[in-house]
């Protein structure tokens, strides 16, 4: 047996402490001073004077909508409010006491399965895309609650 002395390991760090994870344009996180900020915009002056579809456009486009441009995208919004029967059946089957989380990641992953534009990744499909996942959340969510409470 070896009595060769061995190195001390360096003292690890504190959880992810100094590590970059990844660069973003969209999102800014400064945990020493409390910022987080969107397209350079800080959460907290997002969350007083803009609305959720707002700040979906922010992120998605980069830039804050006009008046024109946020009327345009609230319609595209109510008009992608439609769930194939098969994902409100799914939910309708779940059992109750399963985790919202779940119901959420497993009714998204069967949308995109009757989504126009399942194939097609070019970057006005995207846009597309984004616009009805993001109104069909809404609805997968707010039909979840119903559905586990009991209510049509």
């Amino acid at each position: 047996m070896s009595t060769t002395p061995t190195a001390t390991p360096p003292a690890a760090g504190k959880g992810l402490e100094g590590i970059v994870a990844a660069n973003s344009g969209i999102c800014w996180i400064d945990g020493d001073h409390g910022v987080l900020a969107y397209r350079g915009i800080d959460i907290h002056e997002l969350a007083q004077k803009s609305t959720f579809e707002e700040t979906a456009y922010l992120l998605i486009n980069g830039k804050l909508p006009t008046r024109q441009e946020l009327a345009q995208y609230k319609k595209d919004l109510g008009e992608a409010r439609y769930l194939h029967p098969d994902v409100t059946e799914y939910m309708k089957r779940t059992p109750k006491d399963t985790k919202p989380m779940e119901v959420l990641r497993t009714a998204v992953s069967m949308i995109s399965s009757y989504d126009p534009d399942e194939d097609n990744n070019s970057h006005e499909a995207n846009l597309r895309k984004s616009t009805r996942i993001i109104s069909r959340i809404a609805m997968i969510v707010a039909i979840w609650d119903r559905v586990r409470k009991g209510k049509a």
